[in-house]
Formats: C-alpha cells, structure tokens, sequence
C-alpha cells in the first residue's frame, strides 16, 4: 500500500511512524525545512521539501500509483486544494483532508459528493468534544469509546482495593460474575501493557480496559466502585474552537455552563455566539479566580487551551477545589507517560483523535472503526468478519492469533458473545479486538480476504 502524506506536523508526524512501523510505503511532502528534517532523521520514510498542492509535486511523488493521499497540514485551505489537485491528477486514489473550521460544517456532504471528492473529512475537535463528553458521564474512566454504534462501549478504569475483582485470576470470573463479568480487553500495569489471559491477576492499582454493552455499563460499574453522574454544571477553560464547540453542545444538553478565556477579543466573540453560556475574562489557571467562581462546585473541569503546561495546572488546581472530574488537553506525546503520576489519567488529544480517524481508513479488511490508546500503543479494531478472511469458519483455538492480539467480544444479530476457544466467528460479525502496537499487522492479515480484495 502506498500513501503519501501531506504535512509534517504532529498528525503527518505520527501517522508516518505508525504506518512506516507496519512497513507500509509512505511519502510524507512538506514545505517546511525543520519538519522535513526531523522526519528524514528520525523516520523511514520518502521526505520531499515543497508545496503538497502543487500538483507538479504530486505527480513527481507519484499520486497516480498512490492508494491514499492524506492531506493533514495545518491550513484547511492548503488540505481542500491538495485534495482538488489530487483529484484532478488521478480520480481512483482514495483521499482524507484534515479541515478543523466550523465554518466549512455545512459543506461536508458537497465535498464529498462534488469536487474534490473527499472520500473522508478528519475534524480532530468534533472527536475531542465527542470523548470529553464520553469521559465526563463516568468520573472514574480514564477512557471511554464507542463500538456498534454506540451499543458497546470499552472503559479504561483504575482498579481500587475495594473492587470485588481485585486479586482475582480471570478464570475465577465466570463462576464469579456469570454471564455478566467484564469482557477483560487488557490490563495496564507499571506502564506496561498486558493482553490478558486466563491465568492472569488483576490487582489493585492495575488500569483495566474492558468492554460491555452499553445498557449493562452502569452495573458493571458498581463491581470497579463507580457510578455514573449527571452533569449539571461544567467549567471550561479555553475558548478556542475546541471550548467553542464544547459549550454549544453543553447548551444544547441544558447544562449550566462557564467559559475562562484569556483573550478579550474572543471573549467578546464567544458572547455573542453563545445563547446561555457564561463567558469570563481571564486566566485559567489563576488561583484566585478560581476561588471567586467556586470552581469546587462544578461536576467537572475542561480544560482545553493551546497551552498543554497551563491545562495540566488548570487540572491539578481543579483537583486541589476538590473537583473530582478533570479533562485535560494535550498535545505533546512525550507528557503522555508523565501524566499519571501526577494524577492526571483524563487526557483528550486532538492528534490521536485524527490518528485514530486515519487509521481506520487505512487499515485493511473491512474495519468500521480503530481507536488508538494509551498514547497509540494499543488500538481497538472493530471490523465486519470477511467471508473467507482466516477468522471465521474454524474454532478461535485453532486461529493463530498474533502476540499481544485479543478478540474481544463477538457482535451477532445483536446478541454480544464472549469469545471462547471453541467459539467460531461466522462470516459478516461484527468483532471488537484489541492489540498491542506490534501486533497490528499481523492482525490486519487475519481480517483480509485471502486474495486481498475487500
């Protein structure tokens, strides 16, 4: 597979390294010299220095005979030219543009349908908004994503003492918790990552991902000690598009909403664009204003600037007003791992959001949906079984599945399976699987039809 991508920022940054680890043919076109450098330095990967929507550049890196073009610069305009010319220059290359504008909305549909023919539009933030307000209904959750359109979910939830589970070996669950027990996808433990299996322990202090219907969540929290909480009241600090879009959707879910942005001029523009919400001037992660707005008193805190040290600060002050329920933006991957110790496990970015967006238009098979986690060293895969792909049609024991790979749980006619080794997945399920990141490849060659067409 051959994919060129356009920008060297954080998404093309990461993207390339994702794809490049499987071995994938990858070209990456930018016209800045530091982000082109650092690629070539530290990437295997085709580097050209220039203007990706310049369509002398794409001919020359070979657009024609691309699989996927993936326009993800900073400018939405540069990524909707890049996507014309490409479109121009060879119809049949599938194309995804990065556009984060909410005044480009309401022209999804007609580009798609007209020119430049986006096959898929990636707005990082509309993915952002929709975690934030995924993680805010469950205050123990550190993660939480969708499956079958909203049917399942996984949750990534830190194990306490309390929990009935802890110090028990998976095994021991069904005669435990019967049908009901968690699907057990895997166990993050001293920052490692564990594919769980039979004999395993979970313990006190372990990071759980697990998966469960939706309807059934609520109960299947009360055996990790939580609940869910309605929010009533939400402070966000940032008024960026981000916090823009974040308070639009709290108005429409009549949640009381206040908004901390510095800039006085956006502040004027946020108040005439909001209806209910409350727009403050001021800096987010000044202590006093946080006692004069009694920052204690709201169900949760967001805070989204562009700034990634003042929305750890914002989220640690928050935490010391005794607000239980932080959303923390983040930028930088290197904070990733740091975060936890300091008590900061609610993080959203918007760069793994688009990574795990491109993903799923990548991966082979027929894959509905890729979610990246644990700062993209693991990845949930919710893919269609292909009829004569090599998992279906045998029993699970006898599929070689790759190390550090996990079939979850299995969708068919509505009902959720929890896999065994005598269970056999039947052309056209739906089935969840979690792998860690070196595993993916081998497992996109479980989910292909054996001659590759899907």
């Amino acid at each position: 597979m051959k994919i060129i991508i356009v920008g060297a920022g954080e998404v093309g940054y990461n993207i390339a390294s994702r794809l490049a680890s499987e071995n994938k043919q990858v070209i990456v076109i930018d016209k800045n010299p530091d982000a082109v450098r650092r690629l070539s330095e530290r990437l295997d990967v085709q580097v050209i220095l220039a203007s990706g929507s310049n369509p002398k550049t794409l001919i020359d890196a070979g657009i024609k005979e691309t699989d996927i073009l993936l326009a993800v610069t900073d400018s939405d305009e540069t990524n909707l030219v890049t996507c014309l010319m490409a479109d121009l220059i060879s119809p049949t290359t599938k194309k995804l543009a990065r556009i984060r504008n909410s005044d480009f909305d309401s022209y999804y549909d007609r580009f798609k349908k007209e020119n430049p023919h986006i096959d898929t539009i990636i707005n990082p933030e509309i993915e952002v908004v929709n975690t934030i307000k995924r993680l805010m209904v469950v205050p123990g959750a550190v993660d939480v994503g969708d499956f079958a359109d909203g049917r399942v979910k996984y949750v990534g939830i830190r194990l306490d003492r309390h929990s009935p589970m802890a110090g028990m070996k998976l095994f021991d669950f069904s005669l435990k918790f019967g049908e009901d027990r968690p699907l057990i996808a895997a166990i993050i433990r001293n920052n490692e990552v564990i594919v769980p299996k039979g004999d395993n322990n979970i313990e006190s202090g372990d990071l759980i991902y697990f998966v469960s219907e939706t309807e059934k969540l609520e109960k299947m929290l009360t055996l990790f000690g939580k609940k869910i909480i309605p929010i009533q009241r939400a402070l966000i600090i940032g008024g960026g598009r981000i916090g823009e879009r974040l308070a639009k959707s709290f108005e429409t879910d009549s949640i009381k909403t206040k908004i901390i942005e510095s800039d006085i001029g956006r502040c004027h523009y946020l108040s005439e664009r909001m209806e209910k919400t409350v727009v403050l001037h001021g800096d987010g992660s000044d202590q006093k204003l946080f006692l004069e707005e009694n920052c204690g008193q709201n169900d949760v805190v967001v805070s989204v600037t562009n700034d990634d040290e003042t929305n750890i600060l914002v989220s640690l002050l928050a935490k010391n007003m005794g607000v239980k329920n932080t959303i923390t933006r983040i930028g930088k991957s290197t904070y990733f791992p740091l975060l936890a110790t300091i008590g900061i496990e609610k993080v959203v970015s918007p760069r793994l959001s688009a990574v795990s967006s491109i993903l799923k238009e990548v991966r082979k098979g027929k894959v509905l949906s890729d979610m990246s986690i644990l700062g993209g060293r693991g990845e949930f895969i919710e893919a269609i079984a292909l009829e004569t792909s090599d998992i279906t049609d045998q029993p699970l024991k006898k599929i070689s599945f790759p190390k550090g790979a996990i079939l979850v749980c299995i969708l068919r006619n509505g009902q959720i399976m929890i896999p065994a080794g005598n269970s056999v997945v039947n052309p056209n399920d739906r089935i969840i699987m979690f792998a860690v990141k070196h595993a993916v490849k081998k497992l996109e060659k479980l989910l292909t039809v054996k001659l590759d067409f899907f």
